[in-house]
């Protein structure tokens, strides 16, 4: 297996990061992350998966302080630089992080932390990222040989090591780290670089977030394993996003359904052909949408489904139909089956995650047989899956988010104007689903949505709010969410 390293040495002086610090070839790249990974290392020879927890915003700081975790031995833990600072918090004790790093703009946020629990931290600044900008400038006329930064060996690192711990909340009611090996990464790239097609001619423009699957593998990882040249926006401007689209050396974009929704609806005339894939995923695209984006680009987008555990499973296809409604078939190196009634999707891979952090008996029950068993639920319908939900109620998929409905209420029910409360998605052309709270109690969705933005991440807060004398429940005492729901409905 030949790692993305050993692969960034043949693409040497090829176009690696467009990004607002400038722009960097792949030795640029390796150069650097190996300064990084010296400064990280201070002198040991080898991290031994400590854990990394990092908040930098999308970029090339993000890039060489990723690649430089991992090239000095740790597991990388990506911090979503929208949480609260107790969202924060839980990651960096859940994760057991020994090292925190910080991008300047976000230093005053995790500095205080980092002090409170005892944590070695450290800015990009620290690690020699931003000194090394201006060296590292790309010149596509000459060779790059830019400024080597000092470093110590570095160790060597086997395909079985974890390597990256990503958040996502499931039905317990505080995320879960989903642990990966090189090995899992490594896998789900080579799966979406095969059926993708993806070669070192290609060009993707990058506005997601960096702390998702999505962003990472699918985008990120993909390009530069492939030799191509990620372009990376900060944050997500329509306006920016519309005049780097009908620029002809583009040939890829992907995105959420929130977020080709909003391009939608501030549309702009151009020819779109250079570009030779569009791909949505990370929540259920309505139909809507994409025959309005096909309106606008003559692109039909190509729909695909995965989860933080498993990578990309399912996938329609790059050449041939692509069915509205449906999520394709199975990805190169994935097996999927179908079991119970309803069909619960069952998975099988390399790709598949080694384990939750910490945590034995929810591994353990997340697999059957050396299945794992993703809780969504499908059906096989002319050869294509279609997705028809999920197994349970309490996770809701909004704007390419997955987030835990038990969560929300556990933060809410500290509010002391809060009796009762029940939390539901319900259907949103726009998000997919909108996080909606029922309350027994007596306040307003303004006042609510200020409190709670103090202690959760933006797409979290509920944006409807509904109160009630009592909540519908059962005589368990079990509120009655499918009816909670079809009264805000």
């Amino acid at each position: 297996m030949i790692s993305l390293f050993e692969r960034a040495q043949l693409y040497g002086d090829r176009r690696a990061i467009i990004a607002a610090e400038g722009t960097f070839s792949y030795r640029q790249l390796l150069e650097v992350s190996a300064g990084v990974a010296g400064r990280l290392l201070a002198g040991a020879a080898d991290l031994r998966e400590a854990r990394v927890a990092f908040l930098v915003p999308s970029g090339w700081h993000y890039v060489t302080t990723q690649w430089g975790v991992w090239r000095a031995g740790g597991i990388a833990v990506p911090l979503c630089t929208q949480h609260p600072a107790p969202e924060l918090e839980y990651a960096l004790t859940d994760s057991q992080a020994s090292i925190v790093v910080a991008h300047p703009q976000f230093e005053d946020r995790l500095r205080p932390l980092a002090q409170k629990l005892g944590l070695r931290f450290l800015r990009t600044d620290d690690l020699g990222v931003r000194r090394l900008d201006a060296a590292f400038q790309f010149d596509p006329g000459q060779r790059q040989s830019g400024v080597k930064p000092p470093h110590s060996k570095l160790p060597e690192l086997s395909p079985k090591r974890r390597a990256m711990m990503v958040y996502t909340s499931g039905t317990t009611s505080k995320p879960k780290a989903v642990v990966t090996t090189h090995a899992n990464l490594e896998a789900q790239i080579s799966s979406l670089v095969t059926a993708w097609e993806w070669t070192k001619n290609d060009h993707i423009l990058h506005v997601l977030p960096l702390h998702h699957v999505h962003g990472i593998v699918n985008v990120l990882l993909c390009a530069l394993s492939a030799g191509a040249t990620c372009e990376m926006l900060p944050e997500f401007d329509a306006e920016k996003v519309w005049e780097r689209l009908v620029a002809p050396e583009l040939t890829l974009f992907m995105a959420v359904p929130t977020v080709y929704s909003r391009l939608a609806a501030k549309p702009r005339a151009g020819d779109y052909r250079h570009i030779r894939l569009m791909v949505c995923g990370s929540a259920a695209l309505p139909v809507s949408v994409l025959e309005r984006w096909r309106e606008l680009t003559g692109h039909t987008l190509l729909e695909r489904y995965g989860m933080t555990e498993t990578g990309m499973i399912l996938s329609n296809p790059l050449h041939g139909e692509r069915r509205p409604g449906y999520v394709g078939t199975e990805l190169p190196g994935i097996e999927v089956k179908l079991v119970g009634d309803p069909a619960e999707i069952w998975v099988r891979g390399l790709g598949v995650f080694r384990e939750y952090w910490n945590k034995p008996e929810a591994t353990a029950a997340a697999f059957r047989d050396g299945w794992f068993l993703t809780g969504d639920v499908a059906v096989l319908e002319k050869g294509m899956y279609r997705m028809l939900g999920r197994s349970s109620i309490d996770i809701i998929k909004t704007g390419g988010y997955k987030v835990s409905a038990l969560e929300i209420e556990e933060v809410l029910r500290e509010h002391p104007a809060i009796k009762e409360c029940a939390v539901v998605g319900v259907p949103d052309p726009e998000w997919g689903e909108r996080v909606c709270v029922a309350i027994v109690g007596k306040l307003t969705l303004e006042e609510l949505r200020e409190w709670a933005k103090q202690r959760l991440a933006t797409y979290k807060v509920p944006s409807r709010l509904a109160v009630m004398d009592s909540l519908p429940r059962n005589t368990m005492g079990k509120v009655m969410k499918p009816e909670l729901v079809k009264q805000l409905l």
